[in-house]
């Protein structure tokens, strides 16, 4: 190939892959402007989370082998999980996590860690004062939604089900998450959360999940990116002026 022909090549791929990624590479310096000047605490909304106090050490807890035993009465336990002292509407409670099988079915048990007494999951009442109490910002409770399943791009995707998304009348917007089973918050979701979470979407270019940072159309993009800059580089090189050597004047005798 001449290197006329080779040079008008370059430049024409050059610039259509130009047109194709300067969108995206807007993306990418828009969301990274965003992330590095954005404090996370505030995205994350833990300045509008009340502190929550701590259980008294002289508090006398229930056996948890007999809330085991209330348990296995109820239903079969052939493997416990995990188990949590957690605090909901100021009482301390059991969360026992357990299973008939062990690699599915996982359920979940609350009891009252004073009395024993096994209790059933949150109600819509007690997941809103749950979500009330752990705002910190006086504000009226806009709307309460009983969610049973989330797609990818829902924002309390992956998160513990079934679930109450109470949202405050607040200019943040702010939806606290209340599992029912767990019985505890999970998850804070306003405005400044958003914005970055549709951002992150587009800077990791993930359209399903919006969190998987290995998708083959992120790859794609950063090989055709290096191609770009590499082309670019190419073109400067061809398109440098070579010095021009004039002949030495021929002496006259």
């Amino acid at each position: 190939m001449k290197r006329a022909e080779l040079h008008r090549t370059i430049r024409k791929s050059h610039r259509y892959l130009g047109v194709t990624l300067g969108v995206q590479f807007l993306f990418w310096t828009l969301g990274g402007l965003y992330f590095s000047w954005s404090d996370l605490d505030d995205v994350h909304g833990d300045h509008q989370k009340a502190h929550i106090h701590p259980i008294r050490g002289n508090i006398q807890l229930a056996p948890l082998s007999d809330v085991l035993q209330k348990l296995k009465a109820k239903d079969s336990v052939n493997f416990i999980f995990d188990t949590h002292l957690v605090q909901i509407l100021s009482e301390p409670i059991y969360q026992i996590i357990y299973s008939k099988e062990h690699d599915r079915g996982k359920k979940i048990q609350l009891a009252n860690a004073v009395s024993g007494e096994l209790r059933p999951a949150l109600s819509r009442t007690e997941a809103t004062q749950v979500a009330q109490s752990s705002f910190t910002d006086e504000a009226k409770v806009k709307s309460v939604e009983y969610l049973t399943t989330t797609n990818g791009h829902h924002e309390y995707r992956k998160e513990p089900l079934p679930a109450y998304a109470i949202t405050f009348d607040h200019p943040s917007n702010t939806t606290v998450y209340v599992s029912t089973q767990l019985g505890t918050v999970q998850k804070f979701r306003n405005n400044k959360w958003r914005v970055f979470d549709v951002l992150w979407m587009l800077h990791t270019m993930d359209y399903q999940t919006r969190d998987h940072f290995g998708n083959w159309v992120l790859r794609a993009f950063s090989v055709l990116g290096l191609i770009t800059v590499f082309s670019g580089f190419w073109l400067f090189w061809l398109s440098r002026k070579k010095k021009i050597i004039k002949p030495s004047p021929v002496s006259k005798h």
